[in-house]
């Protein structure tokens, strides 16, 4: 399949040790969120710090690794079932909702905002204290899939990402809470502008990819490895 990925040549990260094993990827996910309520489609990015060793300074967008306590992290609505059913033919029932747990959970440690239905707040302990204290339960049938992509194995530090979406509408509120400050400044940009930004390559690889998804909601979902040093572009 034709896609934006195939450009990629040496993706962002430290490289691997000589002569050392190639890491196992850690499971990770991202959110992207979009807002319809202009003239133009916008999306949510952050800038990381300059003090980050891991791109600094780069415009990304909210996500993270997979917690354990995203497995059991409670949640306000299930994942749809068409979604469900492609997490399922890639990974068990309970990854696939962790990684959409998780995209939603750092979305609101990094941005401050909770993609989320209205619950009464409850006493919790771990990464998902903050969230539920907030009156709040995540709402995975918000979540779509966008694409998945997996660091290439000469690379030390990898992740097995999945890139997800959902409209900004969903949100419980557009006003930011208090957040972890590691992304030192968010803002809502439309593609143009976005593509304008100091970007990591697979992150300007997934905003042209999101605004194809709009353009075409039936587009295939690039599942992005690399084989022998060269990119390799399935559909999930």
């Amino acid at each position: 399949m034709v896609s934006e990925f195939e450009k990629i040549e040496k993706p962002e990260g430290p490289p691997r040790i000589a002569g050392a094993r190639a890491v196992r990827p850690k499971d990770a996910a991202t959110l992207i969120l979009v807002r319809r309520d202009g003239a133009a489609p916008r999306i949510l990015m952050g800038r990381r710090s300059g003090g980050h060793s891991f791109m600094p300074n780069l415009w990304v967008f909210p996500g993270g690794r997979v917690d354990r306590a995203d497995y059991r992290a409670p949640h306000g609505t299930d994942l749809r079932a068409e979604v469900a059913a492609t997490f399922e033919a890639h990974a068990s029932a309970a990854r696939g909702r962790a990684l959409a747990l998780a995209a939603i959970r750092e979305t609101f440690e990094e941005a401050g905002l909770l993609l989320a239905r209205p619950a009464p707040a409850r006493p919790a302990a771990g990464p998902w204290r903050e969230f539920l204290a907030h009156g709040a339960l995540p709402d995975l049938a918000a979540v779509e899939i966008l694409a998945r992509a997996v660091t290439p194995p000469a690379i030390g530090k990898r992740f097995d990402t999945w890139f997800l979406m959902a409209d900004a509408e969903r949100l419980m509120s557009l006003d930011r809470r208090p957040d972890s400050g590691e992304l030192e400044e968010i803002g809502w940009f439309t593609h143009d502008e976005a593509l304008s930004l100091p970007l990591p390559q697979i992150t300007r690889g997934m905003v042209r990819e999101t605004l194809a998804r709009l353009e075409h909601p039936e587009r295939p979902r690039p599942y992005m490895r690399f084989r022998h040093g060269a990119v390799r572009i399935d559909a999930l």
